[in-house]
């Protein structure tokens, strides 16, 4: 099959996105939260910045199943399909990395990257001064992705995940400071000339 190019719009998360954001959550994480959880982040957390990836012009990326089947025939006359969503809080200079997934016939493209340089991006224009956030010790493609943006292993936290009770690593950059968003904005470009993207999330003053 051939693959032609998606469009994508990083914004901010909806309540109208939280089923699909849900399902991917349930696809991607064994402890994944709740609606209520998501509809909490968004209509009620002030520290709370949530996003999405949606998806214009799709092009299925997998040789079969359903999924692919459904996204043929049906993409032009639904409404924005979500392929991707993060989270972060932004507390005292802190901005911690709360959640991040792909959507799975998405995934080894670049949009997870694409979510946290959006996360980095907004939390930098909000004065955003170091990062945090937890990884599985397990999950080595993630901490490559982060290492990729600056961060580090600083500590661990034993038995964080508690249906098998494997360990988080705590993973940390800073300082988010001219330098920092100088090469960021060179990944971000970068990005931009892999995917194509519109962004109304990584300004604040962005609606």
């Amino acid at each position: 099959m051939t693959q032609a190019a998606e469009h994508f719009i990083l914004r901010k998360m909806q309540l109208t996105d939280v089923p699909q954001v849900v399902s991917i959550d349930r696809e991607s994480f064994t402890m994944p939260w709740s609606t209520r959880t998501y509809n909490f982040e968004i209509s009620q957390s002030d520290t709370s910045h949530m996003v999405v990836l949606e998806a214009t012009h799709l092009t299925p990326i997998t040789q079969n199943g359903w999924r692919s089947l459904l996204y043929r025939l049906f993409a032009p006359n639904t409404p924005p399909i979500i392929v991707g969503y993060g989270g972060c809080w932004l507390i005292a200079g802190e901005a911690h990395i709360s959640t991040i997934a792909t959507h799975p016939d998405f995934r080894g493209r670049g949009l997870g990257e694409l979510l946290l340089a959006g996360m980095l991006q907004r939390s930098i224009n909000l004065g955003g001064e170091y990062s945090v956030l937890e990884v599985r010790e397990s999950n080595v493609t993630a901490q490559k992705l982060y290492e990729k943006y600056g961060y580090h292993v600083v500590g661990r936290r034993r038995g964080y995940y508690r249906d098998d009770n494997e360990d988080a690593l705590l993973m940390e950059v800073r300082p988010l400071d001219a330098a920092y968003a100088e090469q960021l904005q060179r990944r971000i470009a970068a990005l931009r000339q892999r995917i194509p993207f519109a962004d109304t999330f990584m300004s604040p003053d962005q609606r």
